[in-house]
C-alpha cells in the first residue's frame, strides 16, 4: 500500500476498494496521444455540492506549459479482474498543479473511473452523545483548535463537518483559478509548516491538500464526524451545557467552538428574474465542476478576490466573456514564482530557513500596518503602483478609466493579479461598469440599462461576512438567537466570546479580519486565548465550582467601543469606498484595526474579570468536581494518555 499524496491510504496494486483504485490506467490528453500510467485513486462525495470528487497523483508525460484536460479510463486488464462489472467508463480529468516531485494531480468530478461502493456501517464512526467539547468546522481554525486543546490535555472532544472533508473554506471552494493572495510560508500554521509547496503563492488544491495531511500528522481524523451538518445549538441552563441537534442525531456538550469562520455561506444577489434564467446559474463559492463553459457566453458578477482569479482562468474558453462591475477594485502584481529545487532541500533538511522565509514575510507585511490602521496617505506610493500595472497591462483609455477605483486604495481589499487585465483587454470580454439589476431570460440587465445575453451565470458576490447565517442556530441563556441579539451588528470580546452565551468560543470572531497579514495569525493567537478559556474552566472543576463562564456585557461594550474609536482613523472608514466589510449600518464589524501584534498581546490568556462565573441565566448550584468529571467534564489528561490516543 501507498499514500497518494492526499493523506490517504492507498489500496493494493491493481486492486480496487470501496473509494479508490490503484494501478494502471490509459490516460489521453487532450490535444496529445494516449499513455498508461500508474495511478492512486480516492474520492468522496461533497455533500455542498453533491457530487462525487475523485483525484490523485500520477506521473504523466505533459508538454511544456503546465495543466492540461484529457480523458482517464482504468486499463481493461484492471476490468477484466472484476468479475460480473460492466466496463468502466471514459471520464474526463483536469491534470494540473505539479508537485516537487514531478506528479501531476489528476481530478474530476461526478462519475469517477472506479467503481463506488457505499461505506459500511463500521466504517462510519457513531456520534457522541455527549462531549466535553465540540468543534463546529475542520478549516484551519477547526483543526488548530482540536491540536492546541490535545497538546493542553483537553481529549474529550469532537469536530463536526457538514462536508465530506477537511478544508473549510479551502475545500468549498473550487472554482477555476482559485487561489492564496497570501504567501505560501505564511498562510500555514507556525507549528506545522510545509517544505513542500510548489510555488510562493498557493492554489487551492494544495492548501486543501496541505491540511488534510495536517489532519493525518496529528491523528485528528477519529475525532471527526464528516457529513454532519449543525441544524440547531441551545444552551442549557440547568444541565450548564450546549445542547446540539445535527443532521445525524443529537449531543450535548460543555464547551462549543465555532470555527465556520466567514467565508463559509455564499451570497447570492436575490435579483428580479434569476429564477427564469434558463441557463446554469453559479457561484464561486459553490462551483460546479460539472459545468462546461467551452464556447458558451459567460457572465461573472462581481469584481473582489474570486472573480479576479476566475475571469483570466475561464477567459479564452468562453465564447464571450461579460464582466458585471459595480465598483472597480485596485490591483497589485502579483510576485509570484516557483519554488526552486534548491529551497526545497533547505526547507526539507534545514527547517530554520523556511522559519526565517516565514519571518521576513510576515515582517515585511506587518511593516504597512500603520498605512491601514493610522496614516492611509503612506498608501499613495502603492497606488502609483497599481496605476503603473494598469496602464500597461490595459492600453484603451476608456477601459482604462472604467477600471480605475475613485477611493483610497486599501478601503477595500487590495487584490493581486498580473492576468485579470489582459483578460479583460481580450476582444471578447466585455466590461460593463454598473451593476447588475435584473434578468430578463437569458438576458441580463445592468442598472444602467446595458445589458446583455448570456448561457452561463456567475456570481463572484462573496460570502455571509456581517451576517453569518450560523447566527440564526444558536441561541444562547435567554433563549434569543445570536442574530437576534446582534441585530445585525456582531461584536465579540476579544473576537471570541459573547454575553448571553456562556461557554462559548468563536475562532475569526467579529473584527478578528485583517487587511494586511495572514489571518493564520490570528487564528493561532485565538487558540492560545481559547486554550486559557478552557484551563479557567477545568480550573473551576478542580475547585468545585461552577464551571461556566459568560462574558460581561460591559466588558464586551468595552472593547467593542475600543475597536470602534481605533478604526474611525483607518482607510476602510476613511478611504470613501463601501465593502463587504461593512454591514448595513456602515459599521466594520469585520477587521481589526491594529497590528497582528497587539491582537497577539490582547488574547494571550483571559482575564476572568471580564466574565462572569456560574452565568447570569438561571441559578446555579454548585456541583462537586467528581460530579462534573462522571458527567464528561473537563479534566485533563497526562501527557502519557495524550500519547496513548494518537
Amino acid at each position: 500500500m501507498t499514500d497518494n499524496g492526499y493523506g490517504d491510504a492507498g489500496v493494493e496494486d491493481g486492486a480496487f476498494d470501496a473509494d479508490g483504485y490503484r494501478g494502471q490506467a490509459v490516460l489521453t490528453v487532450d490535444g496529445g496521444g494516449e499513455q498508461t500510467i500508474e495511478v492512486d485513486l480516492r474520492g468522496r462525495f461533497e455533500p455542498i455540492d453533491g457530487l462525487y470528487h475523485w483525484y490523485g497523483r500520477a506521473e504523466v508525460d505533459l508538454p511544456e506549459g503546465g495543466n492540461a484536460t484529457g480523458t482517464l479510463r482504468i486499463s481493461p486488464t484492471a476490468q477484466e479482474d472484476v468479475a460480473g462489472e460492466a466496463p468502466y467508463p471514459v471520464v474526463a480529468c483536469r491534470i494540473s498543479d505539479r508537485d516537487p516531485w514531478g506528479r501531476w494531480r489528476l481530478s474530476g468530478t461526478g462519475t469517477p473511473p472506479f467503481p463506488l461502493a457505499g461505506p459500511s456501517a463500521e466504517s462510519v464512526p457513531d456520534l457522541p452523545t455527549e462531549v466535553g467539547i465540540a468543534v463546529i468546522g475542520t478549516g484551519f481554525g477547526g483543526l488548530g483548535a482540536a491540536i492546541k486543546l490535545r497538546e493542553a490535555g483537553f481529549d474529550d472532544l469532537v469536530l463536526l463537518e457538514r462536508a465530506g472533508s477537511v478544508g473549510g473554506t479551502w475545500q468549498a471552494n473550487t472554482y477555476p483559478g482559485c487561489a492564496c493572495d497570501v504567501p505560501s510560508n505564511l498562510y500555514s500554521f507556525s507549528f506545522a509548516a510545509n517544505p513542500d509547496w510548489s510555488r510562493g503563492y498557493s492554489s487551492q488544491p494544495e492548501i486543501r491538500a496541505y491540511l488534510e495531511r495536517v489532519a493525518d500528522r496529528y491523528a485528528l481524523r477519529p475525532l471527526i464526524r464528516f457529513n454532519t451538518n449543525v441544524l440547531e445549538v441551545r444552551w442549557d441552563p440547568d444541565a450548564r451545557r450546549w445542547r446540539l441537534r445535527t443532521s445525524r442525531g443529537e449531543l450535548t456538550a460543555r464547551i462549543l467552538i465555532g470555527a465556520t469562520g466567514p467565508l463559509a455561506d455564499p451570497s447570492v444577489p436575490n435579483l428580479p428574474g434569476i429564477a427564469d434564467f434558463p441557463g446554469p446559474v453559479l457561484h464561486t463559492g459553490a462551483w460546479d465542476n460539472d459545468c462546461d463553459l467551452t464556447g458558451r457566453r459567460v457572465a461573472v458578477v462581481g469584481t473582489g478576490a474570486s472573480a479576479i482569479q476566475l475571469v483570466p482562468a475561464i477567459a479564452g474558453q468562453v465564447s464571450e466573456l461579460t464582466l458585471f462591475q459595480r465598483t472597480p477594485a485596485w490591483v497589485m502584481a502579483r510576485r509570484d514564482r516557483a519554488i526552486s529545487p534548491t529551497e526545497h532541500w533547505l526547507y526539507r533538511h534545514l527547517p530554520g530557513t523556511q522559519k526565517l522565509a516565514r519571518l521576513g514575510i510576515y515582517l515585511s507585511r506587518e511593516a504597512t500596518v500603520g498605512a491601514f490602521t493610522k496614516r492611509p496617505q503612506l498608501l499613495r506610493r502603492a497606488q502609483k503602483m497599481a496605476m503603473r500595472n494598469l496602464v500597461k497591462a490595459v492600453p484603451d483609455p476608456d477601459l482604462r478609466a472604467r477600471l480605475t477605483p475613485n477611493y483610497v486604495m486599501g478601503c477595500k481589499r487590495i487584490l493581486l493579479s498580473n492576468t485579470f487585465y489582459p483578460a479583460l483587454a481580450r476582444p471578447d470580454s466585455r466590461l460593463i461598469d454598473s451593476g447588475l439589476a435584473r434578468i430578463d431570460g437569458n438576458t441580463l440587465i445592468a442598472a444602467d440599462g446595458r445589458s446583455a445575453e448570456v448561457d452561463v451565470l456567475v456570481f463572484a458576490t462573496g460570502f455571509h461576512t456581517t451576517d453569518l447565517p450560523v447566527a440564526e442556530n444558536i441561541r444562547g441563556a435567554d433563549g434569543r438567537s445570536l442574530a437576534e441579539v446582534w441585530g445585525g451588528d456582531m461584536s465579540a470580546l476579544r473576537g471570541t466570546t459573547v454575553a448571553g452565551f456562556p461557554n462559548l468560543c468563536f475562532v475569526i470572531g467579529p473584527n478578528t479580519g485583517l487587511g494586511h497579514n495572514s489571518m493564520v495569525h490570528i487564528i493561532e493567537s485565538q487558540l492560545s486565548y481559547i486554550v486559557s478559556y478552557v484551563k479557567e474552566l477545568s480550573e473551576l472543576e478542580r475547585r468545585g465550582r461552577v464551571a461556566v463562564l459568560d462574558t460581561l456585557p460591559d466588558a464586551q461594550r468595552r472593547w467593542t467601543g475600543a475597536v470602534e474609536t481605533r478604526m474611525r482613523r483607518t482607510v476602510w472608514a476613511t478611504g470613501g469606498c463601501v465593502s463587504w466589510y461593512q454591514n448595513a449600518a456602515g459599521r466594520n464589524p469585520t477587521l481589526w484595526p491594529g497590528s497582528t501584534i497587539s491582537f497577539r498581546r490582547a488574547t494571550r490568556r483571559i482575564d476572568t474579570a471580564e466574565f462572569e462565573i456560574g452565568g447570569r441565566a438561571g441559578t446555579m448550584n454548585p456541583v462537586t468536581a467528581n460530579e462534573v468529571t462522571a458527567n464528561h467534564g473537563l479534566a485533563t489528561s497526562t501527557p502519557s494518555q495524550q500519547e496513548a490516543g494518537r
